[in-house]
């Protein structure tokens, strides 16, 4: 199941900057994960200073 981003997101673009499979874009006042491409690797969640990519 692949990674969503909650509206927590402050936009500062490390999940996008540390995600290995490039799964993750700037959307409309937060950043999101695209389902198709995310691997599940967690790597967001470890990265966001707010918690914001949680297990969809």
């Amino acid at each position: 199941m692949a990674y969503i981003i909650n509206d927590d997101c402050i936009s500062c673009g490390a999940c996008a900057d540390a995600c290995p499979v490039s799964a993750i874009t700037e959307g409309d006042g937060k950043y999101v994960i695209d389902a198709d491409t995310c691997v599940d690797c967690g790597t967001c969640a470890e990265t966001c200073p707010v918690g914001a990519p949680q297990e969809a």
